[in-house]
This record gives C-alpha cells, structure tokens and sequence, in this order.
C-alpha cells in the first residue's frame, strides 16, 4: 500500500529530499512492513526553535532533536473499516538538526533524512526503542530498510537508543550512542 503524505514547510526551512522520495522512502517502509491499507502521515518539516518548543511540550526536553513521531492510528487497528485509510499520525523534521548529525556521521543530510524518515515511521507503526532489546531490532531493521531506500549498503549513522535525555553526543560510532525521539 501507499502513504499519503500531508507536507508542511515551516518559512525557508526545506528537507534534504524532495516530497516525492519522502513517499517513496515512506511507502517503501510501508510494503517492507506488510502494511496492507492505505495510510497517512502528516510531515512538518520545523527549524531549529520550532523543533525545540515541540520537544519541550512532548518529551520535556528543552533541546532541538531530529525528529519527533506522534502516533495516531495503527494499520491493524480493529476499529477502522475495512478499506479505511490510516492515520498512522504526525513526524516533525529539523533539517538543520539532520545536516549537524551528517557531517558528525559521515553520510549526506539526504540519506540522514532518509534514516530517520524510516526512523520516524517505524515509530508510528510499533517500534521503540526505549531498552537495548527493542533498540538493538529497531536499528536492524532501520539498516535494512536504508539500504533498500538507498540501493547500497550504508554503515549505520544513528542509533535509537535513549540513554538519556540530553542533547545527541558528538562522538558516536557505527555501532551504538544515544539518540533523540
């Protein structure tokens, strides 16, 4: 099936990728995950102190982050109809926050978007990763899902972990770290 995708630029603030790879990426996580109705998702892409006052309200941290994923509705809910569409819910993206971790990880700020782009849909669908079992599969299947959105292999950029709620380390690897939403 398909995302419907609801894109809202904040003034001057643009993602790295277009809308059209933005659904691409989304609907491609979407058959990769089995998901078999139509959904939608409305994408705020926000700057910095847009990002960090949505941070403060949802999560209480007084910080900008990447990305933040609010959950509306799950593809297998019993309660929508048959034929129904989704409202799988809301993904704000910093993109100045997604060009920072770029440079930080060595990859580009478009396949950083793309990440969490997956990242941010799986968050919708189910995935957390608030203890390392949970994290250790979302970042599994983040990585799986890069490379098919990408068509190559990737070192793994970001992880999911919450170890706390500071702002993103500096010094990470491709193999763990902390990361926001």
């Amino acid at each position: 099936m398909s995302a419907s995708v609801n894109l809202y630029c904040e003034d001057g603030v643009e993602l790295a990728i277009d809308e059209r790879e933005l659904s691409r990426v989304f609907d491609l996580v979407l058959a990769e995950e089995g998901v078999d109705r139509e959904c939608c998702v409305s994408v705020s892409v926000l700057g910095e102190r847009s990002m960090q006052e949505l941070n403060a309200q949802w999560r209480g941290v007084e910080s900008p982050t990447d990305v933040i994923s609010l959950e509306c509705e799950r593809p297998d809910d019993p309660e929508l109809a048959p034929g129904e569409p989704c409202e799988l819910g809301d993904i704000a993206m910093a993109p100045e926050v997604l060009a920072a971790q770029s440079t930080r990880f060595g990859t580009t700020p478009a396949d950083e978007t793309r990440l969490m782009a997956i990242h941010s849909l799986l968050h919708l669908l189910g995935y957390d990763h608030i203890d390392e079992d949970d994290a250790r599969v979302m970042e599994a299947r983040e990585d799986e899902l890069l490379a098919l959105a990408c068509g190559r292999e990737l070192v793994h950029v970001a992880t999911t972990r919450h170890d706390d709620d500071a702002p993103l380390a500096d010094a990470r690897d491709s193999s763990g770290g902390g990361e926001d939403a």
